[in-house]
């Protein structure tokens, strides 16, 4: 068991695709596969290393590559945590999009504004 308020120990994706495949190639159990890779942990439990399996399995050496932060949603089964990272290009034409799109709507407001004295000018001539 760890320490109260320690933290996780994460390992790098390149070392949980050897472990697996070490793991499948040699027909190894998770407690041999623990003693021969983890032999600094103590306890007996192995459930990190079924998930790696089952995520190498399903979705093959890609899928250890994904980076899996925070919990599923119940309802809808899509994932919550921190959004993939964009592209450098794409995030600038998103910024810049982003400011166009602003003072657009800055001169439709002072259009609107001009266009309402207007009108109410006229309307008092009347």
């Amino acid at each position: 068991m760890r320490k109260a308020g320690g933290k996780n120990k994460s390992y790098s994706p390149e070392f949980k695709i050897s472990v697996i495949m070490d793991m499948r190639e040699h027909f190894l159990g998770y407690r041999e596969t623990m003693r021969k890779y983890f032999p600094h942990l103590q306890s007996k439990n192995y459930e990190f290393l079924k998930k790696w399996e089952r995520i190498f399995l399903e979705e093959g050496a890609a899928g250890l590559m994904k980076e899996r932060r925070g919990r599923a949603c119940k309802a809808s089964g899509t994932r919550k945590g921190r959004p993939p990272k964009l592209d450098k290009k794409v995030e600038e034409d998103l910024i810049a999009e982003n400011q166009r799109l602003r003072m657009e709507i800055d001169y439709l407001k002072k259009l609107s504004a001009l266009v309402l004295a207007e009108e109410r000018k006229n309307n008092k001539k009347r």
